[in-house]
């Protein structure tokens, strides 16, 4: 693909699921008290980018009730554009992890089924109304995950958004508890990946999601270098089968240390390792580096530069309570010229 440039002004649409997180805490039960979060990939990474100054119009289906439109109202003093929200049904999507685990930990719990959006059907949308002022549309694998109809409109707006030359971005984040419809992730993610231009994920999720073999099994006892080497082999093996691909970005979040690759068009870029890290709350973080992705792209940093912000704002958001980053642009910065 050919170098992305923006117009001024015109928006990143991010398209997917508001959820709302509960933070269990050993205590909750005896405390009567759970700290919860109001997130979703896709409403983390437009909220990191409206605070970088980006414009973002978010587009997802709220309850129609007082509490979607409580949540839609809080979305909105975010500084997004929230125009082209669908209320209907009754119910928002929910999940439960134990405070400080992962989200592919064993132990989350979701449940969002009958949520408002998951009971979105093709046809619903008009995308053609949707991407009247975006130049960029953004979605995760996340949603693909839900249902088989998710599924399918996932495909519409890839096709809808490819027609109109639109650059359209992914975030590879496999989740096994929600593929459960009936469908294998490694069948539905291709022919939607097919029309994307930027990829963000890791070299497991390759696999799981695309049926492309990671080179390695795990990352413990590997050197920098040897992961290095398996990122670029499962990046060759993207490109060979994904024409329209323009950057391809993948993570690694070791035991104490993160840094991320970047292959755009036909140059390789390592970002500074992060040693040390601090990790109070890991969600969210992936949600981070996919923004810090677009932030780069869309202001045509240099490559290098795309790749260091995106790790450095990934790293920042780890030491962060809660879904979605509170980083400024010069806090991020900070953090990348205290590991140099």
């Amino acid at each position: 693909m050919d170098e992305i440039t923006f117009l001024q002004n015109h928006k990143i649409c991010c398209f997917g699921e508001v959820l709302l997180r509960f933070a269990l805490k050993d205590s909750w039960v005896s405390d009567s008290s759970i700290p919860y979060y109001i997130g979703g990939a896709e409403l983390n990474v437009a909220t990191a980018l409206v605070l970088w100054g980006i414009p973002v119009n978010y587009l997802t289906t709220l309850p129609d009730n007082y509490i979607g439109k409580d949540i839609s109202n809080q979305i909105k003093q975010r500084g997004i554009d929230i125009d082209k929200v669908f209320y209907s049904g009754n119910r928002l999507g929910v999940y439960y992890l134990p405070y400080g685990t992962e989200v592919k930990n064993n132990g989350v719990v979701y449940d969002r089924d009958f949520s408002s959006f998951s009971q979105l059907t093709p046809g619903m949308i008009d995308w053609d109304k949707v991407f009247e002022d975006c130049t960029w549309f953004h979605f995760s694998a996340i949603s693909p995950a839900l249902n088989k109809n998710i599924a399918l409109i996932c495909k519409e707006a890839v096709t809808a958004a490819s027609a109109k030359g639109i650059t359209i971005s992914v975030d590879l984040n496999y989740r096994n508890k929600l593929w459960k419809y009936g469908e294998l992730p490694d069948v539905i993610m291709p022919d939607l990946v097919r029309n994307c231009n930027v990829i963000m994920g890791n070299i497991w999720a390759v696999e799981n999601l695309l049926g492309i073999s990671a080179p390695l099994s795990d990352s413990k006892n590997v050197s920098n270098i040897e992961l290095k080497e398996a990122a670029l082999i499962s990046i060759e093996r993207i490109q060979k089968k994904y024409e329209k691909v323009y950057a391809i970005a993948l993570t690694y979040r070791l035991e104490e240390s993160y840094f991320g690759v970047l292959q755009k068009k036909d140059a390789f870029f390592t970002s500074n390792i992060f040693e040390n890290i601090t990790v109070t709350d890991s969600v969210g973080s992936g949600d981070c580096f996919m923004a810090g992705l677009i932030y780069g792209i869309y202001n045509n940093l240099p490559s290098q530069d795309i790749i260091n912000f995106a790790a450095a704002a990934a790293v920042g958001k780890l030491a962060e309570p809660g879904d979605a980053t509170k980083q400024s642009v010069e806090q991020i910065k900070r953090i990348l010229n205290d590991a140099r």
